[in-house]
């Protein structure tokens, strides 16, 4: 029956504005080629041990069902003593801390519960690539902002990026994806805006213990009364190699951190639960084993950035996490789209196209992004395939 209406679409326009990830379609790519996968940002070498059997046997023990919706009693106690001791913020397990299904889910979930229709959110690019989703979802504008020439965040940038309809900026250090520590300066800038325009700040500090050269990562958080207006996000997958168990976490004053558990609990209930009994175990580490961590990366960066270096790529040395944005224009005269479908499929090591990590699908074409969180052999052999794709 043909009516006089006019035709619905079924799907929402917020979809539209949306592309699906382009970090999981490359992936897919080097699964279907068979290449050396260091585009998605996951190690592929096991986690530690203690861990993997604390997950054992949490679910020996029975810890198979719902656990409290905003996460176990002992999770948010380990995640307040890690905030005290490492990042210095004071944070009330029962009021202020909640679990998440990893940190892509807290950042959803922060941004829905702070922004909506009319609001700004401010992004500073080259950003990952679920921060303008999670805009979008809450019905908010994304508004980019971009960093410095060495990734930086400029102040005068950034003033002229806020107004009254700013509601929220998200801020990632250490920066996916260029690797970049922000400094105490730059986050004290930051602050300022955030007090002068009374709005608050979101932090993805998912590889805050991956830092390089004597560094120290900084928190927000504890500058000034920022404590008061900043959602502080990360979780355990990068850190203790468990990408797949889907544990984050956000840490914010009660107000906001209510609103983000009304937004979690209608997005996921709550976090595998087994898992999060594994999470407190792992936040409980000796200290000595994030000081192993970090050295072991920074031997990594030092391997492949040397090595990408003789190849022939330009690149921000990384400050942290453990990703390299390379330029590759002079290598090759391919946009960043083509240059990473030609080195997955004729090189064999996939990457991830620079453009993929703006708003605007014009910038970072002469830029695509390396994992190195991969064994030495793994990495050795991305290098043996690069020498031979680009001096053949």
């Amino acid at each position: 029956m043909t009516g006089s209406h006019p035709r619905k679409s079924k799907t929402s326009s917020k979809t539209s504005r949306l592309s699906e990830s382009v970090i999981r379609e490359m992936t897919r790519m080097a699964t279907r080629y068979d290449a050396l996968n260091l585009a998605q940002g996951f190690p592929d070498f096991p986690a530690p041990s203690s861990v993997k059997q604390a997950a054992v046997r949490a679910i020996k023990q029975d810890y198979n069902q719902y656990s409290v919706t905003w996460g176990s009693p002992d999770l948010r106690k380990a995640i307040s003593e890690k905030a005290g001791w490492f990042n210095g913020i004071h944070a009330d397990p029962a009021r202020e801390v909640t679990v998440t299904c990893g940190s892509t889910e807290a950042m959803m979930a922060s941004i829905i519960a702070l922004a909506e229709t009319g609001d700004e959110v401010i992004i500073l690019e080259p950003a990952y690539e679920n921060y303008r989703p999670s805009a979008v979802f809450a019905g908010a504008t994304p508004v980019p902002v971009p960093l410095g020439e060495d990734f930086e965040i400029v102040e005068e940038r950034l003033k002229d990026a806020f107004n009254s309809r700013t509601k929220v900026v998200v801020v990632n250090t250490p920066h996916n994806p260029s690797g970049r520590v922000a400094t105490e300066a730059e986050l004290r800038a930051v602050a300022d805006l955030c007090e002068d325009y009374d709005c608050v700040a979101v932090t993805d500090e998912i590889y805050e213990h991956i830092v390089y050269d004597g560094r120290r990562h900084v928190s927000l958080a504890t500058i000034g009364d920022m404590a008061a207006r900043t959602v502080t996000i990360s979780g355990i997958s990068k850190t203790y190699t468990v990408t797949g168990w889907r544990i984050g976490y956000t840490i914010a004053e009660p107000e906001i951190t209510n609103a983000i558990r009304k937004v979690h609990d209608y997005m996921t209930v709550c976090a595998p639960a087994p898992f999060q009994e594994a999470a407190a175990f792992a936040l409980r580490l000796p200290r000595s084993f994030y000081s192993s961590l970090a050295k072991e990366y920074q031997r990594k960066r030092d391997y492949f950035a040397g090595a990408l270096h003789e190849i022939g790529f330009g690149f921000f040395e990384p400050e942290g996490a453990y990703y390299i944005l390379a330029d590759f224009s002079e290598l090759s005269r391919k946009d960043d789209h083509k240059f990473a479908v030609s080195m997955t499929k004729d090189c064999r090591v996939a990457v991830v196209p620079g453009s993929s990590f703006y708003g605007e699908s014009t910038k970072g074409k002469t830029l695509v992004r390396f994992s190195y969180s991969k064994k030495d052999s793994t990495l050795k052999e991305a290098v043996a395939r690069m020498e031979r794709y680009f001096r053949a």
